[in-house]
């Protein structure tokens, strides 16, 4: 019987690849989602600070209370952070390349007492501030994802 050998280097094979995956979002981001497909926003309630969440969540992160049901917010908010972004990335959600310059922003939806975070159609630095007022940009086949907002606009003064 002969014994095994071993090449004293590593064997490299190259091979690309794909996983394709689908995972429970659990139902508060479920019914969330639904709802953006619908062009509604809501988020999650808590019965003891009256706090509403967007992203929704099962439980106030203060009280730790569960979160009793559902409010609308939105659709308008007013800015309370916001960046014009000059690095290129690989957006997570569409798997493309997002165009340079590009606005981001920490939205507070109406209603909502916690913010999201979203692009901006506003390219220019100087035409963005916190305290602004702002309005999503439905894009225009909803599927009940994330990129069902395209991002938000900027409303004109006096709107």
């Amino acid at each position: 019987m002969s014994e095994l050998t071993f090449p004293d280097e590593p064997v490299f094979v190259e091979q690309t690849l794909t996983l394709e995956y689908t995972y429970g979002a659990g139902k508060e981001a479920a019914h969330y989602m639904a709802g953006l497909r619908e062009g509604r926003i809501e988020g999650t309630h808590c019965p003891r600070c009256d706090r509403v969440y967007l992203p929704p969540r099962p439980v106030c992160g203060i009280c730790w209370v569960e979160c009793d049901g559902w409010r609308p917010v939105g659709p308008d908010g007013t800015i309370t952070g916001v960046t014009v972004v000059e690095v290129p990335f690989v957006d997570p959600i569409t798997g493309k390349k997002r165009p340079v310059p590009y606005g981001f922003a920490f939205i507070r939806l109406d209603g909502a007492s916690t913010n999201i975070f979203h692009f901006m159609s506003e390219t220019d630095r100087t035409k963005l501030g916190v305290g602004m007022r702002v309005r999503p940009i439905w894009a225009a086949e909803r599927t009940g994802a994330l990129s069902d907002i395209e991002g938000f606009e900027l409303i004109p003064e006096g709107e």
